[in-house]
């Protein structure tokens, strides 16, 4: 159930039969069109794909460029670049965007509710997704929404009343954002990712810092060094975070024991989070999520108990190092949710000997640091996608014993059949490179969208694949 608020302006908007255009028609631009509409407004949308379908009147390139709207509303992966907002910024019209709308209807609808955000490159989803159970743990009418999921629109005018929101927020809606405030932020990390949309690792980085000047307090890893340099500029609260022994005022790792001496009475002493094992999985970048969400929790005054029980009932969602099957010595893993070169790095670093799934759409990453730090890892590596010849080319420079195979789909493949025979090749391909002891690991380091319909159905048949491919011809010799 959702509420629709009484506010007659938004954006600066008369809303009653104001002619506004919604730029995509994915999940975000869907929920803002319907909430606007509700609140009186005459909704257009504007959408690339041909085979998107929504109810709400679709309009032509020519009507977007004729029309004298209101106002347009801009679904967060769209380009500032793009030729259509060149355009509706050269006749004036304003361009809004779903957090800011979002943010304005919840000052008139829940003037209570409070906001947390997590950005970074890497980790976000699991970090929001641990914050959420904590505040519930200890009481609190939480929601997880953003980029995680549920877009912010429909978080503020659902019925529930939620005393927080945690958001996740992408670089994308950080760059279209400007007026949303946050009682607590945290950055993860920045690596390459969405060059192709921002231009440069520096613009990108300014997008994920931006969330500095929006939040009272950051809680910041430290063992980032473009975090930690992006940061110093900043003159409010910030709370570091590390997977060494922290200083007083951070918060980190003390032998087997993550400790807070950041929101504690006395900074020279520590109180703990929980017993390092209690994270899992105990990989260092899930420890290091672990410490950003305890100390969002913190900020807002959670327990250290409560901290700790939520920490040990956690277990990250879907495709995110996930073991599908361990047959014969050899681990089939799932992190199909790897889809940059940092996430992959981290995945490929926890295990010793891997034949690599990789492969898809770079956005613009390069392949040369990962495969220096990964390549002696990797027993064999079997590549897809559209950008895979990046990584092949770095395999082939550095380290030419590496076995490479690449496998296509077959002519006019279509992503969303639901016959999964390019799955079952790459499957196959990886099964007859795996020896006893490796790990086949799904860490494309590259979005999906090229040959799946998300990393999370690249995940899906990949797991379907493997159970019967791997589990039932083994069981049955």
């Amino acid at each position: 159930m959702s509420i629709t608020p009484t506010l007659t302006t938004l954006g600066g908007v008369t809303l009653a039969h104001a002619r506004v255009l919604v730029l995509g028609g994915g999940v975000t631009g869907r929920s803002v069109a319907q909430v606007l509409s509700n609140m009186g407004a005459e909704i257009s949308v504007y959408d690339e794909s041909q085979s998107s379908e929504f109810d709400f009147h679709r309009v032509t390139l020519n009507e977007v460029s004729n029309i004298n709207w209101a106002a347009a509303v801009v679904s967060p992966g769209w380009r500032p670049s793009h030729p259509i907002i060149a355009d509706l910024r050269n006749r004036e019209i304003q361009l809004l965007n779903e957090i800011d709308l979002a943010w304005e209807i919840k000052q008139q609808v829940a003037p209570g509710q409070k906001w947390l955000a997590v950005t970074g490159t890497n980790g976000k989803t699991s970090t929001v997704e641990l914050t959420e159970a904590i505040l519930k743990a200890a009481g609190v009418n939480a929601f997880a929404c953003g980029n995680v999921g549920t877009p912010v629109i429909d978080a503020v005018t659902s019925d529930q009343r939620y005393e927080y929101l945690i958001l996740e927020l992408s670089s994308f809606q950080l760059h279209w954002a400007e007026s949303a405030e946050f009682v607590a932020g945290s950055i993860l990390n920045i690596a390459l990712d969405h060059i192709d949309w921002h231009g440069s690792l520096a613009e990108y980085a300014k997008a994920k810092l931006d969330l500095l000047s929006r939040s009272v307090t950051v809680i910041l890893n430290g063992d980032d060094a473009l975090v930690v340099e992006g940061s110093a500029h900043w003159q409010g609260r910030k709370v570091f975070y590390t997977l060494q022994t922290p200083k007083p005022g951070e918060i980190g790792l003390v032998e087997d024991l993550l400790v807070d001496r950041a929101f504690v009475v006395d900074p020279m002493e520590a109180a703990m989070f929980c017993e390092l094992s209690e994270v899992q999985p105990t990989a260092p970048h899930s420890v290091a999520n672990a410490l950003a969400a305890a100390g969002l929790a913190r900020a807002i005054g959670i327990d250290h108990e409560v901290i700790r029980g939520a920490i040990k009932k956690f277990r990250p969602g879907r495709h995110r190092i996930e073991l599908v099957l361990e047959q014969n010595g050899v681990r089939w893993i799932d992190d199909s949710k790897a889809t940059n070169p940092h996430a992959a790095q981290a995945s490929l670093m926890s295990q010793l000997s891997v034949v690599w799934i990789a492969g898809g759409l770079a956005k613009g990453a390069e392949m040369g640091d990962l495969i220096a730090q990964v390549g002696s890892r990797l027993r064999g590596a079997v590549l897809i996608g559209t950008d895979r010849e990046l990584i092949a080319h770095e395999l082939e420079n550095k380290y030419p014993k590496v076995a490479l195979v690449r496998v296509d789909p077959k002519p006019g493949h279509d992503r969303s059949s639901a016959d999964n025979e390019f799955m079952n090749q790459i499957v196959t391909e990886a099964k007859l490179l795996a020896q006893n002891g490796d790990a086949v690991l799904l860490a494309p380091a590259c979005a999906s969208m090229d040959q799946f319909v998300s990393y999370g159905d690249r995940g899906d048949r990949f797991a379907k694949s493997v159970r019967e491919i791997v589990g039932n011809n083994d069981n049955a010799s």
